[in-house]
């Protein structure tokens, strides 16, 4: 996916796209033992819809915390915690490995829930994720919400009033973003 650089510094990455970024996604997400029979991934065009997002992440921690706006508007739709593994920078940017298994929060951080909780569970249920990987995944995400409700870095940083530049255009990807 193309975004803008917010802040790329040994504290923080914090990386922009809006609704109508194109991006590439795999176009059959596999989920249990057909991953499992799952040989090569198909991208196909994505275009992101509904919301402008500000993706925050420390180096080394195994989540991102999404900032997600309502498309065009500075009404916020909520924090979205995205458990994965680390960044890691490549020559274009960085890659992670998503978990499946998300968390929702108000935006007032007074009440969340976990997103993709079957899928995940049934990952585990087929011995497609071991159980004690499943178990640091969900004590990753644990974490992410006692760093919430005791209102840590980076929910006390005002991010959530962040907006772009009105001239930050949406980037394309490269040419070249395929060739590794």
């Amino acid at each position: 996916m193309p975004v803008s650089v917010v802040q790329d510094t040994p504290e923080m990455i914090a990386l922009f796209w809006r609704e109508g970024t194109h991006w590439k996604d795999v176009s059959h997400h596999p989920i249990g033992r057909e991953f499992l029979t799952f040989k090569k991934a198909e991208l196909v065009d994505q275009t992101w819809t509904e919301t402008d997002v500000l993706m925050l992440a420390r180096p080394e921690e195994a989540h991102s915390v999404y900032v997600m706006w309502e498309a065009g508007q500075t009404k916020m739709r909520c924090w979205y915690i995205n458990l994965q593994t680390p960044l890691h920078r490549t020559r274009l940017g960085f890659d992670c490995m998503d978990h499946e298994l998300d968390i929702v929060i108000s935006p007032d951080r007074s009440n969340w829930r976990w997103k993709d909780e079957e899928e995940f569970d049934r990952m585990v249920a087929e011995d497609v994720l071991p159980a004690s990987e499943a178990h640091a995944i969900r004590a990753e995400g644990q974490r992410v919400i006692q760093k919430m409700r005791s209102g840590e870095s980076p929910f006390c940083e005002a991010w959530e009033k962040w907006s772009p530049p009105p001239e930050w255009q949406i980037p394309e990807l490269p040419p070249d973003w395929d060739v590794f």
